[in-house]
């Protein structure tokens, strides 16, 4: 037999929602779906939110910035990756705009710079010419912009 599975209370979805958003930064969709999966309805679920929003445990700029300064710095990803995965919770542009402006451009470079070199260094190419575009590829799947890209690689390996 099985058990059908009990729908939490207001008051005990709105005490979950607290610690889930406490533990780190989450974006409305994130929270949105976590709620819909405890089998609560509409009405409940943006009743919720909006106690979340109120009381300041959810914040859609501050998860955007902590999103891509967080992956940036950890992962190395740049900024067109992590614009996309911004649109894929659900983050409106305004937002992602912002949380992009708050990434320095000197790390963003020297972020690149390192990536080049680690690259460079796993590679058992030989070829000049294959090795740079191993790493190029690389650092466009890392979401770093072409152009930079291509002009990062071609200064590295003149030198």
């Amino acid at each position: 037999m099985v058990v059908p599975k009990t729908r939490p209370t207001l008051a005990v979805a709105r005490q979950k929602a607290e610690q889930y958003c406490a533990y780190q930064e989450r974006s409305h969709l994130e929270v949105e779906t976590k709620l819909r999966n405890m089998g609560l309805l509409s009405g409940e679920i943006a009743d919720v939110l909006l106690h979340l929003i109120e009381h300041n445990f959810l914040n859609e700029e501050r998860f955007a910035i902590a999103f891509a300064t967080g992956k940036h710095k950890v992962l190395g990803w740049g900024r067109k990756k992590i614009i996309y995965h911004l649109k894929q919770k659900g983050i409106n542009n305004k937002l992602i705009e912002i949380a992009i402006k708050n990434i320095p451009e000197d790390d963003y470079t020297t972020t690149l710079q390192e990536l080049i070199e680690k690259k460079d260094r796993m590679l058992k190419e030989t070829d000049a010419f294959a090795r740079a575009a191993k790493v190029t590829r690389y650092l466009l799947q890392k979401g770093f912009e072409s152009d930079q890209v291509y002009a990062a690689v071609k200064k590295y390996f003149k030198s």
